[in-house]
C-alpha cells in the first residue's frame, strides 16, 4: 500500500471514529511536536488534519466518497 493510499485509509478511519476520548488521543498524538508522525507531515497535510478534527468535533461530516473527491 502506497503512501496516499494509507493516508486514504487512516482519514476515513478517522472520520468514521465516535468515541470521543479515543478521538482526543489521536488529536494529541497529531498536535504532539515530538511526534515522528507528526514532524513527517508537510505543513499542508497538518492544516488539512487539523481542519478535519475541528470539523468532526463540530459535528461535521462528509461522506468517504466526497472526501475521495476532495483528495483525488
Amino acid at each position: 500500500m502506497d503512501t496516499q493510499t494509507s493516508k486514504i485509509e487512516l482519514a476515513k478511519l478517522i472520520l468514521e471514529l465516535e468515541d470521543p476520548k479515543l478521538i482526543k488521543k489521536i488529536h494529541q498524538l497529531l498536535l504532539d511536536e515530538s511526534s515522528q508522525f507528526r514532524k513527517s507531515l508537510t505543513e499542508h497535510e497538518k492544516e488539512e488534519i487539523k481542519l478535519g478534527i475541528e470539523q468532526m468535533n463540530r459535528g461535521e461530516r462528509i461522506s468517504y466518497e466526497e472526501f475521495l473527491k476532495k483528495v483525488t
